[in-house]
């Protein structure tokens, strides 16, 4: 589904914990997004794993006022994820990866993650990274 001001951008957890930090990439990259007025968003799943921590006093406010949608698991997320993490060969612990990617991919969102490594297998199932 295509937003207005275009493709959503779902970030996952890696992503979003080092956007907080203004020397980081992510942190411009992050702020390009803002001024273009991008739509951002991310998985109740990465918003999960954002809360486990650790994080500064601070992060969660600054997080919520940067990343209003969140984006609910459901069923069809559940499936979409199922047929990711077989598709790419059932490594275990990627599960998390898959459901975050599915919730992206089921909102026709891109994925901004700073962990390709764990991503870029889904990329041939029609994950796009940013």
């Amino acid at each position: 589904m295509i937003r207005r001001g275009g493709t959503p951008i779902h970030l996952d957890t890696s992503f979003l914990i080092r956007a907080l930090d203004p020397s980081s990439s992510e942190w411009g990259a992050l702020r390009e997004w803002l001024k273009a007025r991008r739509p951002l968003a991310l998985s109740t799943l990465a918003w999960g794993e954002f809360l486990c921590g650790p994080l500064d006093p601070d992060d969660v406010p600054i997080a919520r006022r940067l990343v209003r949608r969140q984006v609910p698991i459901g069923a069809p997320e559940a499936e979409e994820a199922a047929r990711l993490f077989n598709a790419s060969g059932r490594r275990k612990g990627s599960l998390g990866d898959c459901i975050v990617a599915a919730t992206a991919l089921l909102d026709g969102g891109v994925l901004a993650t700073s962990d390709r490594g764990d991503f870029g297998r889904l990329a041939g199932e029609g994950l796009e990274l940013m």
